[in-house]
C-alpha cells in the first residue's frame, strides 16, 4: 500500500470537525462519571427518555414472540409497512384528532429522523429551501441539507418562542418547498398554540397562491404525548391541508433505541396516497426502508397508552422554580422534557463551561439557533434531580454573585 491514498468524501471529512455539542457532552458526562460516580454527574444533556417502558408493551412483545411464526415477527415487511398496522396507526389518529386518515396515508419509518428523510425528499429537489424556526434540533442541519434542499431558520421570538412572523414572511420565496415545524419544541419545550397555527395555514396558503406552488408543512412530532397542565398539543394536520406529520414512538413509549414512527399525510392533500407510495420509492435510495416488523407489530398494539410522562412535568416544574427564583430568564415549557433558560452572561459556551466545575452538563445552544440560552434535557431521576438543585445555587451563587 505504500504510496497509495484514499480519496474520502470531503463533506463527511469536514464534518468530523463539527461534532454534535450535544454527544461531545454526554460523551464528557460519562468520563466525568467514571471518575466520581455517575450518580454525582448532573447530566443534562441527551434527550433519552428515562421513564420505563409501558408494562403493556413489553407483555405485547412477549406475547408477539410466543405466538407469532419468526417470518412474521422478522422478516422483512411490506414496503410501506405492514397493512394492519397502517391501518391501526390510520384509525388511533381519527379516533383522537378527528381525522379522515386510511391506512393508505401511512408509511411506517425508523423513527421521526427517517420519517423526516422521506418527507423532505418527498416535497423537494437540490437547492430547494425548506424553513424552520429558531430555537431549533440542531441535527434539521444534516437532515435537510444533505437531503440536496437547503434550510434556512428564521430567527426566535424569545420573549414566547411562538413564531416570528414578521421575519417569515420575508423568508419565505419561490424556492420555499416546505416549512418544518417541531411543537411540543426542542429544546424550548413551548407548544404553537391554536393561533399561531392558523395565522401559519393562513401564511402558507397565500404564499402557496403568490408563487403558484404549493408549500408543504412538515410537522416533526416526537414529542406530541408530553403536554404538561392537563393541555392538549394542537394536531398541526388539522389547521392546514398540506401537512406532513413525522412521529415516533421513542418518547411516548420510552423506546428510543427501536427506531419505529410513521409518515401521515392528511387526506386532504389531493396527491396524499400516491406521495405515501413514493416513499417506498425515496426508501430505495437511502436506506431507511422496511423498519423492524416485531416493532411494527408492537406499536400497533399500544398506539393509545404511554409511559409514565408525569415524572417530566415533576421534573419541569422543580427547575423552573429553581431557575426562575434564581434569576434565570425563562419561558415556561409547555411539554417535552427540556427546558430553555436565557445564560447569565452573553457568552452561553463560556457559561456552560464554567457549569461544568460544579458538574453540571448544561448545553449552549448557539447551534440550535439561539445564542445565548442554553438547553437542560430533564429526563434524568427526580432525585438526581432535586440533587442537582444545590449544585445550580452553588454555581449560580459562586460565580454570578452580582446577578
Amino acid at each position: 500500500m505504500e504510496g497509495k491514498y484514499i480519496m474520502l468524501v470531503q463533506k463527511y471529512v469536514d464534518m468530523l470537525q463539527g461534532k454534535s455539542v450535544i454527544r461531545t457532552l454526554s460523551e464528557f458526562a460519562t468520563a466525568r462519571g467514571k471518575e466520581i460516580g455517575y450518580e454525582n454527574v448532573f447530566d443534562y444533556s441527551l434527550g433519552n427518555p428515562s421513564v420505563p417502558v409501558p408494562r403493556e408493551f413489553t407483555d405485547t412483545c412477549v406475547k408477539l414472540l410466543q405466538e407469532k411464526g419468526p417470518m412474521e415477527l422478522h422478516g422483512y415487511s411490506q414496503s410501506l409497512g405492514i397493512p394492519s398496522v397502517r391501518a391501526k396507526v390510520a384509525e388511533s389518529l381519527n379516533k383522537r384528532f378527528g381525522m379522515n386518515y386510511t391506512g393508505d396515508h401511512i408509511f411506517m419509518a425508523s423513527g421521526a429522523a427517517g420519517a423526516l428523510a422521506h418527507a423532505f425528499r418527498l416535497v423537494a429537489e437540490a437547492g430547494d429551501e425548506i424553513i424552520t424556526f429558531a430555537p431549533f434540533f440542531p441535527e434539521y442541519n444534516p437532515y435537510v441539507n444533505l437531503s440536496g434542499a437547503v434550510l434556512k431558520v428564521v430567527p426566535p421570538q424569545t420573549k414566547d418562542f411562538q413564531i416570528n412572523f414578521e421575519a417569515f414572511e420575508e423568508m419565505i420565496t419561490e424556492r420555499t418547498k416546505a416549512v418544518l415545524v417541531n411543537t411540543p419544541n426542542n429544546p424550548s419545550g413551548i407548544v404553537y398554540s391554536a393561533e399561531t397555527l392558523t395565522k401559519l395555514a393562513e401564511v402558507l396558503n397565500r404564499k402557496s397562491e403568490e408563487f403558484g406552488d404549493q408549500i408543504f408543512l412538515i410537522s416533526d412530532e416526537p414529542y406530541r404525548e408530553i403536554a404538561f397542565d392537563g393541555k392538549e398539543v394542537p394536531y398541526v394536520s388539522k389547521f392546514y391541508d398540506y401537512t406532513i406529520s413525522c412521529y415516533s414512538f421513542s418518547k411516548s413509549l420510552s423506546i428510543p433505541g427501536e427506531r419505529i414512527g410513521y409518515v401521515a399525510i392528511n387526506p386532504a392533500c389531493p396527491d396524499a396516497e400516491k406521495m405515501v407510495v413514493m416513499c417506498g420509492q425515496i426508501s430505495r435510495g437511502i436506506g431507511h426502508n422496511c423498519p423492524a416488523s416485531l416493532m411494527q407489530l408492537a406499536v400497533a398494539e399500544n398506539l393509545d397508552k404511554t409511559a409514565d410522562l408525569s415524572v417530566y412535568e415533576k421534573n419541569m416544574n422543580l427547575l423552573y422554580d429553581e431557575l426562575t427564583a434564581l434569576g434565570f430568564t425563562c419561558v415556561r415549557p409547555g411539554g417535552t422534557f427540556y427546558i430553555f433558560p436565557k445564560a447569565l452572561e452573553e457568552d452561553a459556551v463560556a457559561f456552560c463551561n464554567k457549569a461544568l466545575k460544579y458538574d453540571l452538563v448544561l448545553v449552549p445552544a448557539d447551534s440550535f439557533g439561539c445564542p445565548g440560552y442554553f438547553r437542560m434535557a430533564y429526563c434524568i431521576d427526580t432525585e438526581k434531580v432535586e440533587r442537582s438543585l444545590v449544585a445550580l445555587r452553588k454555581f449560580v451563587e459562586t460565580e454570578y454573585p452580582s446577578r
